[in-house]
């Protein structure tokens, strides 16, 4: 008889465990730092790889303008055609980097949009920054589910069509395939708070375009994180707070030519933050 009860505690003890760690909220959080590679605009995209992975960034953010590099000819523009496409494949494979968003980049039209999508779909691509024009929403939107990625909408400083938050919720509005992607930086330079923005667009952020600035004020400039007027280390408090787990794109657009000593610190500073708001 002692046998069995003994048998009978321990398993309810087991069950009682495993419940309990089934049922307790998770501390840590899928946090995949990258970098936009407009910060590196003045360099191809082989270089601007090379520069995030000496600071050690796996992700990256890719836009269209920018030159390939690394003996293939082109942009990394969605018209790309298959061939290059495999090439820069083969040159991110390489550089250890996994492109995760794509932006900031709008179709002209219906057919436009097609070439972004199945050009984001063949590159393993999730998230679409952009900035649609609002006639196209629910085509976007359409579009954007056939084909399993999500588009998020990007806010330039004001007076741009989405520089306000409530632009943006309204855009997203029954479209569950159009998302936000937070520009705090910009909204910082539109006279805003970004913590309270992103208070405003919980549960609709997919991407952040992080940022810092040097005062508040259009003509503002980048300074590493933590040493500007942004409260970076707040807007990383909220992102815990949100359980935020989308694509994260340093972006720093000042000191264009020798941006990485600046993009080290502040991705140091964010690491750090990271380690006491999302602790391993």
């Amino acid at each position: 008889m002692k046998k069995i009860n003994l048998l009978s505690i321990v398993l309810m003890l087991m069950l009682q465990a495993a419940f309990a760690q089934q049922s307790a909220p998770a501390t840590q959080l899928d946090w995949k730092l990258g970098a936009q590679a407009y910060t590196f605009k003045n360099f191809t995209f082989a270089e601007a790889l090379d520069k995030m992975a000496s600071i050690d960034l796996k992700y990256v953010e890719a836009y269209p303008g920018q030159k390939i590099g690394h003996n293939i000819d082109g942009t990394m523009h969605f018209t790309m055609d298959a061939a290059t496409r495999m090439q820069v494949k083969n040159l991110l494979k390489e550089k250890g980097i996994t492109v995760v968003a794509y932006g900031v980049v709008s179709g002209k039209n219906g057919e436009e949009w097609k070439q972004i999508f199945e050009f984001a779909k063949d590159m393993g691509i999730g998230v679409v920054n952009s900035e649609p024009k609002k006639e196209d929403l629910d085509m976007v939107n359409r579009l954007a589910g056939d084909y399993g990625i999500l588009v998020a909408i990007h806010n330039h400083p004001k007076p741009s069509t989405y520089w306000h938050p409530d632009t943006v919720l309204e855009a997203v509005k029954g479209r569950s395939n159009i998302k936000a992607c937070a520009d705090v930086g910009h909204w910082v330079r539109s006279g805003m708070d970004p913590i309270e923005n992103l208070k405003k667009l919980e549960g609709h952020v997919a991407s952040i375009h992080f940022k810092d600035l040097h005062e508040k004020s259009s003509e503002a400039h980048d300074v590493p994180w933590g040493k500007g007027v942004s409260d970076a280390e707040g807007i990383i408090k909220e992102m815990k707070r949100q359980r935020f787990e989308g694509v994260i794109s340093a972006e720093y657009e000042y000191n264009w030519d020798n941006s990485l000593p600046e993009v080290e610190q502040s991705v140091n500073f964010f690491r750090k933050m990271a380690s006491k708001y999302n602790p391993q």
